[in-house]
């Protein structure tokens, strides 16, 4: 495993990292989850992303059986604050009152006493920025937290929190986790790509795979017991276009050339960029993980020219 600074800061993080989102405490059974926290702690991933939100809470508490008797300093934790989660108007959101309690359930689930990371998982209109940089400060401070970021912020929005944070001599944010993959791609190259240059800000890119399709599972179908036949995530069904599969195809067509799988392939071609610090790759099988776990040591299969290939078959060429 090859671990990754968190941007300019001086954590280190595994360049490929285990999420909790659709499978922990939903898709997989609990002991599953333990299974692949386990299995992916041996084999050198330290960081585990989760949210307070993740199957209504469950997520964390999964987690946080999965990691008992494992060395919490070894471990790199994160959860998530923005989504419904309490009841009444104040039970959602960025507000001082809705991180304070969030975070404290948080822990309460996870079974620790800090996370390492924490981010403010969509930006909130309602909350004035300077409320949530002082906040989650405070959380710095309070040793609750070691480091904040946010998740699907905007370049600008991002570029604002930075500001604040210097203006009043807050501790600024040190990531942001947006999403990254072959078909999802602008925000992270032409937005998040020069605040990371200019502020050594790090990204935890998620859905590298888009929601499984940059697996090439789909390219025949939709398989029993996948995620599209979940009756919760039925986006997935229509993101699964005649159109992205026949893309699907050319590129699963080039990964067996170079000896990969699809999934290799497109988790690769996320950790080619500098400014990615970790992956966030789902899994709900030993040897799915370890398929994925294979994909860090593909990058260097990534030359110049496999690179054009890509962006021939994305249809992104220049030439």
């Amino acid at each position: 495993m090859h671990y990754r600074r968190l941007g300019k800061s001086g954590l280190k993080v595994s360049e490929i990292s285990l999420g909790a989102w659709v499978t922990f405490g939903a898709q997989i059974d609990e002991q599953t989850a333990i299974d692949l926290v386990r299995e992916a702690f041996d084999q050198g991933i330290n960081f585990f992303d989760n949210s307070d939100v993740y199957a209504n809470g469950m997520a964390e508490i999964v987690m946080g059986k999965a990691i008992q008797g494992l060395p919490r300093e070894a471990l790199v934790l994160s959860s998530k604050v923005f989504w419904p989660t309490m009841p009444g108007p104040n039970g959602r959101g960025l507000s001082r009152k809705h991180i304070g309690e969030s975070i404290d359930a948080s822990l309460r689930r996870l079974g620790t006493d800090y996370l390492d990371l924490y981010f403010c998982h969509r930006y909130d209109p309602d909350t004035p920025i300077e409320e949530v940089a002082r906040v989650m400060d405070d959380l710095i401070h309070q040793g609750k937290v070691l480091y904040w970021g946010t998740s699907e912020w905007t370049g600008a929005q991002v570029a604002q929190s930075l500001g604040i944070s210097r203006q009043f001599s807050l501790v600024p944010q040190t990531m942001e986790q947006p999403q990254y993959n072959m078909f999802h791609r602008e925000r992270v190259e032409n937005e998040l790509a020069p605040l990371c240059r200019d502020y050594g800000l790090g990204l935890t890119t998620w859905s590298p795979l888009y929601s499984g399709i940059l697996s090439g599972k789909y390219n025949e179908g939709i398989p029993t017991g996948s995620r599209a036949t979940m009756e919760n995530m039925n986006w997935v069904l229509e993101r699964i276009t005649p159109e992205r599969i026949a893309l699907v195809r050319r590129l699963t067509e080039l990964a067996q050339e170079l000896g990969l799988t699809t999934a290799q392939l497109a988790i690769a071609w996320t950790l080619r960029r500098k400014e990615v610090s970790s992956v966030i790759t789902g899994a709900t099988r030993v040897d799915q993980l370890d398929e994925n776990l294979q994909s860090a040591e593909a990058v260097d299969l990534l030359t110049d020219e496999v690179l054009e290939k890509i962006e021939v078959i994305l249809g992104n060429s220049t030439e």
